[in-house]
């Protein structure tokens, strides 16, 4: 499954290897978790922004802020900024997460996904230059593959990841993971990842025994 050309340094990383599929990603990640990277964006700024007008705006216009701070009445103004310049400063860095967050879904919406080569023992990843091999041992053997024949997304989850906090409850460990996005004949590239995936799986199979 090759039919493209791929740039002359990727072409020489994979010369001597044969080569399962090559492909060119339309995106670096599926449209669906860019959309949605926008929409949280969007709305956790606009929900930060309301405490920048309301704590802040005041002082912005030459007006005092009067509230308590552990339960001592204090007034900010423009000739005061010392009791609000932590708030201040929280207020901001939860601004420009939002703003991180927007702006990396909006990247992510237009930026494309490079090149991918799969050989009989890694998946090669080239875009802008550089080149990642990834070995198929490395991954969990998850897969999500959605589309339709002539254009899908494969997501592909490792087996290294990090530990998330959550608010409610125990830390979740989420596995890092590779998106193969926009894609012809998503569906053969799958089951050409799954059948190399458990060629390479380095877990030892564990076979029963008869004691007599």
């Amino acid at each position: 499954m090759e039919n493209i050309t791929l740039p002359p340094e990727l072409s020489s990383s994979v010369s001597s290897e044969s080569k399962d599929f090559a492909v060119k990603a339309g995106r670096t990640q599926p449209l669906k978790k860019s959309i949605s990277s926008i929409l949280f964006g969007t709305v956790w700024t606009a929900f930060t922004s309301i405490f920048v007008f309301v704590f802040l705006g005041p002082i912005f216009q030459g007006k005092e802020v009067h509230f308590e701070s552990n339960g001592v009445p204090t007034v900010a103004g423009p000739d005061n900024l010392g009791p609000i310049v932590i708030p201040a400063i929280i207020i901001g860095i939860f601004v420009l997460v939002g703003i991180g967050i927007l702006s990396w879904g909006l990247y992510s919406l237009f930026k494309k996904g490079g090149y991918f080569v799969g050989t009989p023992t890694r998946l090669v990843h080239f875009q802008n230059g550089n080149i990642r091999s990834i070995d198929w041992e490395q991954f969990s053997g998850d897969i999500e593959v959605n589309g339709n024949a002539q254009k899908g997304n494969v997501s592909l989850q490792m087996r290294t990841g990090r530990m998330a906090s959550r608010k409610n409850g125990p830390d979740r460990y989420v596995p890092d993971v590779i998106y193969i996005s926009e894609i012809p004949n998503v569906f053969e590239v799958e089951q050409i990842c799954r059948k190399r995936i458990k060629e390479n799986d380095p877990t030892p199979t564990t076979t029963g025994h008869n004691i007599a």
